[in-house]
């Protein structure tokens, strides 16, 4: 028996996402967009790929929430997009109004769903979304630090000339500037990273990590990052339907953890089949503890903005 997943949103995040779930099988896919006809067509043409995939999955697009009802996991990538010069702060105000009205459609129709935020700004949003809903903060969360991880991995591996596979990472906090990378918890092979790089190096792939979506969105020029946002996506639904209880950096309402309560900000947490069953608290230092608060407090003041009292 497949699972059913609703992606909300039929743009480059949310489309890329349908389809690379639709292509691992077990998993039905429904794709829901406001425009008339997208959300229908891409989705018959990812149902297409099929005979060539040797996927049975189902996929639905459709501009109705009914077509919805009873999703195991719906993931949230509705949004503006960040533009050139735009952080993710300026998106606050016009992506509240969009995840407030799917979050409400969502809770009614999926009640026992779990969410996945991936429109930003993501922590900020992931809070909207646990205020509307009233889930427990087991069932609703952000990717981030999943897609954070990656691009540190990517650029440490790249510099080593080693396969990405053998390279772990740690990244904390909130998903934009305030990100707090701990560089001594990465590891190449098992061998810690500071021991196979200089630590002017380490500062240097810190920072191209922390500004991984802006060196995008510049390139791109009309539009940001999708397929690793999408491809990290993935990889929390599949933990989470195949119980797989992978740890994984998630954006979570932390609730004295760490020191921090009320915020949601990026820990390790252990995914399994009803979402977050435990936040994986690392033994920080103090000047890491420090800057994780610092971007907890970040956080803080964009829900401000959104004045969810």
């Amino acid at each position: 028996m497949r699972s059913k997943v609703s992606v909300i949103g039929a743009g480059n995040v949310g489309a890329t996402l349908a389809h690379v779930l639709a292509q691992k099988g077990f998993i039905d896919v429904v794709l829901v967009d406001i425009i008339e006809g997208m959300p229908q067509g891409k989705g018959l043409d990812m149902l297409q790929t099929g005979p060539i995939t040797g996927s049975d999955a189902k996929v639905v697009g459709t501009n109705s929430y009914e077509d919805t009802a009873n999703s195991e996991i719906v993931v949230i990538t509705s949004g503006v997009p960040r533009k050139p010069g735009m952080s993710r702060d300026d998106l606050v105000l016009t992506n509240m109004n969009i995840v407030k009205q799917v979050t409400e459609q969502v809770a009614k129709y999926s009640p026992k769903s779990i969410i996945i935020l991936v429109a930003n700004p993501l922590d900020a949003m992931t809070q909207l979304a646990l205020h509307v809903s009233k889930f427990p903060r087991q069932r609703v969360f952000g990717q981030s630090g999943i897609l954070d991880t990656a691009r540190f991995r990517t650029f440490i591996a790249q510099e080593l000339n080693v396969s990405v596979e053998d390279v772990q990472a740690c990244i904390l906090g909130g998903h934009g500037d305030t990100m707090v990378a701990i560089p001594r918890l990465a590891t190449v092979g098992g061998v810690p990273l500071t021991e196979l790089l200089p630590q002017d190096k380490i500062n240097q792939l810190v920072d191209r990590a922390v500004k991984g979506g802006a060196e995008i969105v510049a390139l791109l020029k009309t539009g940001s990052a999708f397929y690793a946002p999408a491809t990290a996506t993935a990889q929390m639904v599949e933990s989470i339907l195949l119980d797989k209880k992978r740890i994984l950096p998630c954006a979570t309402c932390l609730d004295g953890e760490y020191g921090i309560k009320g915020a949601v900000v990026g820990v390790p947490v252990k995914l399994g089949k009803s979402g977050i069953e435990q936040i994986i608290e690392l033994k920080l230092t103090a000047e890491e503890s420090a800057a994780l608060k610092k971007s907890a407090e970040a956080v803080r003041e964009l829900v401000k903005v959104m004045k969810l009292e």
